[in-house]
């Protein structure tokens, strides 16, 4: 009869509990099968999730060395992390799409940009802040792009005004910055959810 050898996942988590066995010597009968059996549950449901870590390495340095955990239990408690791993919160869902407040936000920072420049795609990021849909770096993007408009034509027409510009051009350029800036944020923010469909 052959038995089949150990994968080196194997190896390393029976390494691992093998040092923990050693290390755990000193503590009493009960609490050191308690710790055991709780790094070992551990383990298990690591590599059983829904999304399970694959990385036994990575799965032991998230425990710690041994010394610490024993040091903990002789403490009378183990870190939290490892007693109750069930209640480590999931990954967020991929976000998929996007709903009527997601389109409700891209109209208003690409339509409503040119109706009430400013107001409406500050209203759109706020709405699309609150979203799931956009990632935090498409959402800085959308803010960058609303409120560097509203800023930089703010500045060109100070600059106009002291430069002596007639209003009406000042007005026509400020009112094409800021509608122009909460157009293309809304273009950026309609193609991060075009990605995700």
């Amino acid at each position: 009869m052959t038995t089949a050898p150990l994968a080196h996942t194997d190896v390393i988590v029976l390494d691992y509990l093998a040092a923990l066995w050693a290390q755990s010597e000193d503590l009493a009968p009960e609490l050191r099968d308690e710790l055991m059996t709780t790094v070992a549950d551990y383990v298990a449901l690591r590599r059983t999730s829904p999304s399970p870590l694959e990385d036994a390495a990575e799965i032991v340095r998230r425990l710690g060395p041994p010394e610490a955990l024993v040091a903990a239990a002789r403490r009378g408690h183990l870190p939290p992390h490892i007693r109750l791993p069930a209640l480590v919160p999931p990954p967020p869902p991929a976000a998929t799409g996007g709903g009527a407040a997601e389109y409700t936000a891209v109209g208003l920072m690409t339509a409503g940009a040119f109706v009430l420049p400013g107001i409406a795609p500050v209203a759109g990021m706020l709405m699309a802040s609150a979203s799931p849909h956009w990632s935090p770096a498409e959402k800085a993007t959308g803010w960058f792009l609303v409120i560097g408009s509203g800023a930089a034509s703010l500045a060109v027409a100070v600059m106009f005004a002291l430069a002596g510009a007639g209003e009406a051009a000042v007005l026509l350029f400020c009112y094409l910055a800021v509608a122009g800036g909460g157009a293309f944020a809304g273009l950026r923010m309609f193609d991060g959810l075009r990605g995700r469909r």
